[in-house]
């Protein structure tokens, strides 16, 4: 069985490369593809196992390592010319355009779904507006190139045998999105390397990339409001220096930081503060490894990994006075570290290397045999 992985892109090592990485840990043989891959080598050495991916045109463009977003309508024509005719099994792991590759009648090919295009669908006018692209003739040229790309992604879900979707969320914007049906597998969690820890110190934690739709806004504009209450602050990203600004001393910002360093603060905070909607979300998992309650938005994925009163509690809507109210309820309970660290372990790596590896098996060998009958 001759096998290609299809990512859309590689620059970071976020949730999507920890399936990756733990797909790989299934199958060592696979050939890589993905529209560009800038990994340094200790992320391709855990994510890929030190190979290299094969990459687009779009690799080559200028400026694309600092930004390749803005050549979006180039990523259908650029992911639709890799040859993958000569593989028995492809697996896309597609958040955008990875699931969009060319197949062909006697392949099979999974798609391990994060989310349907977030900026042709759902998200759509959310993307505009932060990228200035709402009004005038550049939003006019945005929305037909959102429009095109809609299309193409709708026609190119036909390509796909199954959709593995990684939340119960997912699976249900995949049936709207695509009217396909898919099984939900939950992405891995490293638990064994967020490990538990009881005493917690005071003061509150939130890490993310600092892009908008993760909110970190909404919470530093609550924990300004709460001046005796410390928040800490980790990552990176284009808002980092618009957030510095507007943020009063009780709130620090400490940057990117390595994942031992990450551990130590996910342990000791009294509590993971989370305002985006995502797909499914493993920091807040992680978070839960550690014992650490969680406090989110109650929408997406937290849905579906905080339980309200066990593990955390939730806020209904993205908003700083919102999440103010949940923080002041969260100082009223009590939390068992014990509790949320068990409740954390039903997402292991394990779990999720064992349930991929027996669905991609079972539906090869039943693709193999209908192959027969034709």
């Amino acid at each position: 069985m001759k096998k290609a992985l299809v990512s859309d892109w590689y620059y970071v090592n976020g949730g999507a490369e920890k399936v990756i990485h733990s797909i790989n840990a299934i199958w060592n043989d696979f050939d890589h593809f993905a529209l560009i891959d800038f990994l340094n080598d200790e992320d391709r050495k855990f994510i890929l196992n030190g190979k290299k991916a094969k990459t687009s045109f779009i690799q080559k463009l200028p400026t694309v390592k600092k930004n390749h977003r803005k050549f979006l309508q180039l990523f259908p024509i650029a992911i639709e010319q890799f040859d993958l005719s000569d593989y028995d099994l492809i697996i896309s792991s597609s958040s955008a355009v990875a699931k969009g590759i060319k197949v062909e009648k006697k392949q099979l090919h999974i798609c391990y779904c994060h989310s349907p295009m977030r900026y042709a669908w759902d998200l759509r006018e959310q993307y505009l507006k932060d990228a200035g692209l709402s009004k005038g003739l550049k939003g006019l040229y945005a929305k037909s190139v959102l429009d095109k790309i809609q299309k193409w992604d709708l026609s190119n879900s036909e390509n796909v045998d199954y959709f593995i979707a990684n939340s119960k969320h997912i699976a249900q914007r995949i049936k709207k999105t695509y009217d396909k049906d898919s099984v939900v597998i939950y992405p891995p969690v490293d638990v064994d390397f967020f490990t538990l820890e009881e005493e917690k110190e005071e003061y509150y934690l939130t890490a993310s990339r600092l892009v908008p739709y993760k909110k970190t806004q909404l919470i530093i504009e609550a924990f300004n409001e709460m001046p005796h209450l410390k928040l800490i602050v980790a990552g990176e990203g284009p808002e980092l220096e618009k957030l510095q600004k507007i943020a009063k001393s009780n709130i620090e910002f400490v940057g990117f930081v390595e994942n031992k360093k990450l551990r130590t603060l996910m342990q000791k905070a009294k509590a993971f503060v989370f305002a985006a909607e995502e797909d499914f979300g493993i920091i807040p998992v992680e978070a839960q490894a550690c014992g650490t309650p969680v406090i989110a938005l109650k929408k997406g994925g937290t849905l579906e990994t905080v339980i309200e009163n066990q593990t955390g509690i939730f806020f209904e809507e993205q908003s700083s006075k919102k999440i103010k109210e949940a923080v002041i309820e969260f100082g009223t309970k009590k939390f068992d570290p014990k509790i949320i660290r068990q409740h954390a372990l039903i997402f292991s790596k394990e779990r999720f290397e064992k349930e991929i590896k027996e669905f991609v098996e079972r539906k090869f060998k039943e693709h193999q045999q209908s192959m027969k009958e034709r």
